[in-house]
């Protein structure tokens, strides 16, 4: 699988690149679907595909999210189908296909591209799920659920080697290539943001949800960890995190969430033989 990192996805390398295996969309789904567990979940967006293009498919491009300069990349790549993690059809969107919503469907239709998504049960998936793979970049191993009812979790535990929040927030800049936002456990009036060093606790048992799940971290506190990893913040994560006593990293929605839908473009081009294109679109949230 090719992947590049582009603000101009023209560019790519893979895109004079001819395949002569061909498959339905129909066949990509239901690989997807039963691979992930798709109807398993019940989910903020459908799962599966989302528009279809109308053509066979030869060449695939997979990014994070279904933003018109990723189509304008699978259309530069001649892709016959895009691979997401965040799709369309929302709940409580409007439902007219109107504005900046008519503008990418247009898109996709006019150049016959079909859209195929999934969301949490890309988070979740225990092998090449989103918070599988941070673990695996951070050198973690996944040992339980944040919540251990649930049958496909989407927040999990893990367990590190004993280390300071300073080499956390180190590990994770090197692994993610940005710097995380951290709320230390102990409330320090010079810096709120970073930790001062005063802190000596050592974190060895972490929460992980990728994305927008900085509202699990007082479940991640009620399972004993020592800190809890995030894409976001909101504000009332601050005081939270310092009232608990949890350190808490807000890694960057985007940032958190390349590793799933990266690895099941790997798979998908493991399994059907097409050449597929990861494109990573910037986005600093």
């Amino acid at each position: 699988m090719t992947a590049h990192n582009t603000l101009n996805p023209s560019a790519s390398e893979s895109s004079t690149q001819i395949s002569d295996t061909v498959i339905s969309v129909q066949a990509l789904t239901e690989f997807c679907d039963e691979y992930l567990s798709a109807p398993a979940f019940k989910d903020y967006a459908p799962n599966g595909l989302q528009v279809d293009g109308g053509r066979p498919i030869q060449r695939i491009v997979t990014g994070v999210t279904a933003c018109e300069a990723l189509i304008d990349a699978a259309i530069a790549d001649n892709a016959d189908a895009i691979l997401v993690h965040h799709g369309y059809f929302w709940k409580g969107e409007p439902a007219p296909i109107t504005g900046m919503k008519g503008q990418r469907i247009r898109k996709l239709m006019q150049h016959g591209i079909s859209l195929i998504g999934y969301h949490l049960p890309l988070d979740a998936h225990p092998r090449i799920g989103n918070n599988a793979k941070l673990a695996e970049l951070l050198d973690m191993s996944i040992i339980g659920a944040l919540y251990p009812t649930e049958s496909h979790p989407v927040g999990n535990i893990a367990t590190c080697t004993p280390q300071s929040a300073q080499s956390l927030i180190t590990q994770i800049t090197d692994a993610l290539g940005r710097l995380p936002l951290h709320i230390s456990a102990h409330y320090q009036t010079s810096d709120t943001n970073q930790s001062d060093g005063q802190n000596d606790r050592l974190i060895e048992r972490v929460g992980i949800c990728t994305g927008g799940a900085q509202d699990m971290i007082e479940q991640a506190t009620l399972m004993g960890c020592d800190a809890f990893i995030s894409g976001e913040i909101s504000e009332r994560t601050t005081h939270i995190a310092r009232e608990l006593g949890i350190d808490y990293f807000a890694c960057g929605h985007h940032a958190t969430e390349r590793g799933g839908i990266q690895a099941l473009g790997e798979l998908v081009a493991e399994q059907f033989g097409l050449p597929v294109t990861f494109i990573d679109i910037d986005n600093p949230a």
